[in-house]
């Protein structure tokens, strides 16, 4: 068993984001959010001067240069309070970031990476298509070399941060007869010419982080901005989806604890037959086993995130994810009624739990990755 003792930084870190969503993420702002579907551009900054969205970027492209432990650890505790709000801080700390520092060129680094760590700009990750999910190599947009440009063609689905983006990292086919080897990399100005972003989804579940649609016609990109080698973009991706999954499993941790607090507290108010529900033998055995499973998941988690293994991290992001919807699910049973009525805590956990299951790999991709590092 890996034994983890968290630093002064880490300990800091943590009691930051604990005071900040205590004063900032209140139940009266996260309901509103709920129903108009806007994140407050005043949250945002605020994230932004405490440096947040720069925890893993490092010093010389003004990042805070944390570890991977230490943002999985910032993920959590944010993510007790409000999961939407710890995507704004997981976008700029893993997918925008992540395949600029693997391959980006020193100029591409200085002036990207310094703009998302700010805060000044925002980039999404554009990989997945609408026949092209859980078979991220089936992409189908092009780019065809010209010159001085590639010329992008295509349609990206699903887009977290589309609609309000600067840039994407666009991975497009450059040979379409390699499959996934054919596969490379693009930092896209979402303003160029033929650049389209499409409406806003209708979401089950985090409101207030726009996803849409990126549509791109005959779009000019300049050489300049492939990323890394031509033909090597989906190795990027995976090596940043890895890091990637180790947030997602960190805001399963983190959501699943909440909805856990939000159970012993409504067990212990709530009377019925004339004493406390959470005195029944039932819910008080259930309440055990939701707190067992996300101990178990938050060891997993902690160790994959030092160890970083990629079964390791697959295992977390999956392990993690169910049990953050099964403990959501249990919550919502034990508030009964009450669970079903907006307004409640719960209700808006357990529709923000169930896309961890799904976004960056679903389970089942995750259990691909397990066998195979098993069984090779």
């Amino acid at each position: 068993m890996v034994i983890i003792e968290f630093t002064d930084e880490q300990k800091l870190i943590k009691k930051m984001i604990v005071d900040f969503s205590e004063k900032k993420l209140t139940r009266e702002v996260l309901k509103q959010i709920d129903e108009t579907g806007i994140f407050p551009e005043e949250i945002i900054n605020e994230m932004s001067k405490l440096g947040l969205f720069a925890l893993k970027a490092p010093k010389e492209y003004g990042g805070v240069g944390v570890d991977t432990l230490t943002y999985v650890l910032a993920m959590e505790e944010m993510s007790k309070y409000s999961a939407v709000a710890s995507i704004y801080l997981a976008t700029p700390n893993s997918l925008s970031t992540g395949p600029l520092l693997m391959d980006g060129t020193d100029e591409q680094k200085q002036k990207y990476i310094k703009e998302i760590a700010s805060g000044e700009k925002k980039l999404s990750f554009a990989l997945t298509e609408s026949q092209a999910g859980s078979d991220a190599g089936g992409v189908t947009t092009t780019a065809k070399k010209e010159g001085n440009y590639y010329i992008l063609n295509g349609r990206k689905t699903f887009i977290t941060m589309a609609p309000i983006a600067d840039y994407a990292i666009v991975y497009a086919k450059t040979d379409v007869t390699m499959g996934t080897k054919g596969i490379s990399a693009f930092i896209v100005d979402l303003k160029s010419d033929g650049v389209t972003v499409g409406k806003e989804e209708d979401k089950m579940g985090v409101i207030g982080c726009p996803t849409g649609d990126i549509i791109l016609k005959n779009v000019k990109v300049p050489v300049t901005n492939l990323l890394g080698k031509e033909n090597d973009g989906f190795r990027t991706a995976m090596k940043t989806l890895n890091t990637g999954r180790l947030g997602v499993a960190a805001q399963s941790v983190g959501v699943a604890q909440a909805a856990l607090n939000e159970t012993i507290q409504y067990s212990k108010d709530r009377q019925q037959f004339g004493k406390p529900i959470c005195e029944f033998q039932s819910i008080s055995f259930t309440i055990a086993d939701m707190a067992t499973k996300i101990e178990c998941a938050r060891s997993l988690l902690y160790r994959a995130a030092k160890i970083q293994d990629r079964k390791l991290v697959a295992m977390a992001k999956y392990y993690c994810a169910e049990i953050c919807n099964e403990v959501c699910g249990k919550a919502l049973q034990i508030h009964g009624g009450y669970g079903f009525i907006k307004g409640y805590k719960i209700e808006r956990l357990y529709r923000d739990c169930r896309v961890f299951t799904i976004y960056e790999g679903t389970s089942q991709i995750q259990q691909m990755i397990i066998s195979r590092e098993l069984l090779k």
